[in-house]
């Protein structure tokens, strides 16, 4: 079985508030304490995922990520955890693309890679929470898709697959090959091992720019950030007096009443 899984470099949603700034003229958001990057955790539950099909299946699990200024040991970690090939997508060409873009450029990626099986996404990006390149590129590659996958079982040419819906899940079945986003409720991440790192280190990834792909640059945006901020939250508190408690609670229900709270 060959498993082609979709990955992205993020800043770390884990750190603190504090560190970003928005840049007002490129409309990105910055960490500002130098903190490394990250693997988005919604593309290493994809990738989970596919090693536990792996182990369940056999074949080969192919890790594609796009960008620009990818550091080599945060995408190399798809390559410790157990992924068999990584194929980086680093170009100036892939950089400020919207939803369009990304999907165009992976879907291109995933037609040279040849025969495939499955492809798996994370839910959304932890970044822009879109949830748009894994139906996106269903929809490109013309292949069936289901969304927030929580076990993906393989057997006779189909998916069945525990999908996640507001009050529990559903089951459904899907004939291969498919698109499946991966949710968080698939269960823990594994560490990568000593053993993976070091091989790892080892392993180049296949790079492909535009050319290789076929992709003609710039491609055109389908989407304009109008603008981004970050909320601003505000809390003010008023202490209720009164000479006795009871005093206080007559005096906070007259308050309610005046909010209209109740």
């Amino acid at each position: 079985m060959n498993i082609v899984v979709c990955v992205k470099q993020v800043i770390d949603p884990e750190a603190p508030s504090t560190v970003f700034k928005i840049d007002e003229a490129t409309k990105k958001g910055l960490n500002t304490d130098g903190s490394p990057p990250v693997l988005d955790p919604y593309g290493e539950y994809a990738l989970e995922g596919a090693l536990r099909l792996k182990a369940a299946q056999g074949g080969k699990v192919t890790v594609i990520t796009m960008g620009t200024d990818m550091v080599a040991n945060v995408v190399k970690k798809t390559l410790a955890m157990g992924a068999d090939e990584l194929i980086l997508m680093e170009d100036d060409a892939f950089a400020d693309m919207d939803a369009f873009g990304t999907v165009h450029g992976l879907s291109l990626a995933i037609k040279k890679l040849g025969e495939y099986d499955l492809i798996l996404t994370g839910r959304e990006a932890s970044d822009t929470n879109g949830a748009q390149t894994g139906p996106g590129i269903a929809e490109t590659l013309g292949l069936p898709c289901v969304t927030l996958a929580k076990q993906i079982d393989i057997g006779a040419g189909e998916a069945r697959v525990q999908r996640v819906i507001t009050d529990g899940y559903e089951v459904v079945t899907v004939p291969l090959p498919a698109v499946i986003t991966v949710s968080n409720e698939i269960g823990e991440v594994r560490f990568p091992t000593m053993k993976g790192i070091m091989a790892a280190k080892k392993m180049k990834p296949t790079v492909y720019t535009p050319t290789d792909i076929g992709m003609d640059a710039p491609v055109p945006r389908k989407s304009k950030m109008v603008r981004l901020y970050q909320e601003v939250t505000e809390a003010h508190c008023e202490l209720i007096k009164g000479e006795s408690p009871e005093e206080m609670a007559e005096n906070l229900t007259e308050r309610l009443r005046a909010a209209k709270l109740f």
